[in-house]
């Protein structure tokens, strides 16, 4: 059985962050040519932190609960921790002080009319909403259009991220960058582990995932995370093919755990003309259910 246990993550993140430290990129002379550890030494990142070794030891065997805000952010600096992975280092100390509970099932998320209301507003590009652990909760209808590919199991909620480590074949076909698409969706659900490590849809996605790609427990073991940002995505449609897409996601303040993506791209360029043919495509098909009846 999978679980997600708080003291082991805060093990495993900290020792992974320090391995990859030289004494060089740390600014600390490094003596001799043979060092029995990869990266820091644990003094080393005390001495960096400013706080002793013994405390330190304890703080890589699981114990953030002591452990001040100040204390959080002088270690970050000595493991040059970037935003994500502060924030997730600040997630485990905070689940560190709360007394461990059993897992817990979180209360479906009823979408509200008006959000479905507000994709079917957006047409001209792919809009929909997710939730933290890859769930699609509703599209619109060109995003429905674009998706199609991760659509095509039957399983409701559509997931992502099994689409990515469960189905790799189409999954490389859609995403030409797949290397880095699986590499973030692991490190993605690897932050809301670090948020919410009780959350039984999410232990279980992880329990499944691991258990059915070889490939997402390397990722897992890895110990990276990264935060949700706007960038750029490409995909390979199989009607219209390649679109490079500018990418928005933006969190809903009245909906927590909710995340509002859009895929747009700019006037006149190549994608613009491959979302009007895939607009095109889309009024062409058959389609047996609109809005969220189609993903419930």
């Amino acid at each position: 059985m999978t679980t997600i246990d708080p003291r082991t993550e805060i093990k495993e993140f900290l020792s992974s962050r320090r391995a990859r430290i030289t004494p060089e990129r740390a600014g600390l002379p490094a003596y001799g040519g043979n060092r029995r550890v990869k990266g820091l030494r644990r003094e080393e990142v005390a001495l960096l932190a400013g706080v002793s070794v013994d405390y330190y030891v304890r703080m890589e065997r699981g114990s953030l609960a002591g452990a001040s805000d100040g204390v959080l952010d002088a270690l970050a600096s000595a493991l040059h921790l970037d935003e994500a992975e502060r924030d997730h280092l600040f997630h485990l100390a905070r689940q560190s002080r709360t007394p461990s509970g059993p897992r817990r099932r979180r209360p479906a998320v009823k979408m509200r009319p008006a959000l479905q209301q507000v994709l079917d507003a957006i047409t001209d590009a792919p809009a929909w909403i997710c939730n933290s652990r890859y769930d699609v909760l509703a599209m619109n209808h060109l995003a429905r259009a674009l998706y199609s590919p991760v659509l095509a199991d039957a399983r409701r909620p559509a997931n992502t991220a099994r689409f990515v480590y469960l189905e790799p074949e189409s999954a490389k076909t859609f995403f030409p960058d797949y290397d880095r698409i699986a590499c973030d969706v692991a490190a993605k659900l690897r932050m809301e582990a670090g948020r919410d490590p009780h959350d039984e849809e999410l232990i279980a996605l992880v329990g499944e995932l691991s258990t059915r790609s070889e490939l997402f427990r390397r990722r897992w073991a890895s110990q990276d995370v990264r935060l949700h940002r706007s960038g750029r995505k490409r995909v390979h449609h199989p009607a219209v093919g390649q679109l490079d897409l500018d990418v928005e996601s933006m969190e809903l303040p009245a909906d927590p755990g909710l995340l509002l993506t859009v895929y747009t791209a700019a006037a006149g360029t190549a994608t613009a003309d491959g979302l009007a043919l895939l607009a095109s495509w889309a009024a062409s098909q058959v389609e047996p259910a609109t809005g969220t009846q189609a993903l419930s």
